[in-house]
């Protein structure tokens, strides 16, 4: 077997691994309430980073949030004239199309990307560049979205913060028994400090305009007691459970952020010359 036919084999086992995930989360991890809370912080990110101008091309670059709870998608309205969604996995794409809307799911990989040189004024990629198996490959995903973003053009990126002890704890532990166990439900690859971000985001070609902390709330304990609310409480007491989830959010002021934040989350622009 060959170089390329290695490469093909790789991506076809990718596929068909993220395929899988995407088919069995609604019936092995009925996390509602948890993805209800954890779309409500990326909401208010995109509120925050992306204006509503309505005008310009906008990437997501994956579906998952889409296929498997609300996601983002209705806060993409007003915020471009169109987007377009892709996935590496089909059956991900296929999910999320019902929500989302106007935009046009597209089967593509991040990390070679089938649009041309400055294709889109905005990118936004929540969590997609840690679930790669070398640093290589979360880098080179960064130069491709800065190939296919156009001068002026706004990134709002997110990864797992390994400056958080759980997530430290948790790279250091072997993927197969955390996954066996139920802690890790899909694969996570590698990530990069904050400072190691910026670093790559600049080297990539974009200026970083701002970096934060997000997600404060204990995920090891508040997935399984949002199980718990979700199958027990009533509606006032689940609303009441996501107002309290959120309030966790304002540990995002104190120095401290980068110990409890689960995501580090960038702006970045494109130097309009």
């Amino acid at each position: 077997m060959n170089g390329r036919d290695d490469m093909a084999k790789r991506d076809g086992d990718e596929i068909r691994y993220w395929d899988s995930v995407g088919a069995a989360w609604g019936r092995d991890h009925p996390q509602r309430l948890w993805r209800a809370h954890a779309d409500a912080v990326n909401r208010r990110l995109v509120e925050a980073w992306i204006p509503a101008s309505g005008e310009g091309h906008l990437l997501k670059t994956d579906g998952f949030d889409e296929a498997v709870a609300e996601g983002v998608s209705e806060a993409l309205r007003g915020r471009c004239a169109r987007f377009t969604v892709i996935d590496l996995a089909p059956e991900t794409l296929r999910r999320a199309a019902p929500r989302l809307h106007s935009g046009r799911p597209t089967a593509a990989d991040v990390r070679a990307l089938p649009f041309p040189d400055a294709s889109f004024d905005t990118v936004l990629s929540l969590s997609t560049l840690d679930h790669f198996a070398t640093r290589e490959e979360l880098i080179g995903s960064l130069c491709e979205l800065r190939r296919v973003s156009a001068p002026g053009a706004t990134l709002v990126l997110t990864l797992d913060n390994p400056q958080n002890p759980m997530l430290s704890l948790r790279g250091a532990l072997p993927y197969a028994w955390l996954n066996r166990i139920g802690v890790v439900p899909y694969y996570v690859g590698v990530n990069l400090s904050p400072t190691a971000l910026r670093g790559a985001i600049e080297s990539a070609g974009f200026v970083v305009e701002e970096v934060r902390a997000m997600l404060h709330v204990p995920r090891v304990l508040a997935i399984p007691l949002s199980r718990v609310v979700q199958r027990f409480a009533s509606d006032r007491g689940r609303a009441r459970w996501l107002r309290w989830l959120a309030a966790f959010e304002s540990l995002e002021r104190l120095p401290t952020r980068f110990v409890t934040g689960h995501f580090v989350a960038v702006r970045a622009r494109v130097p309009k010359t």
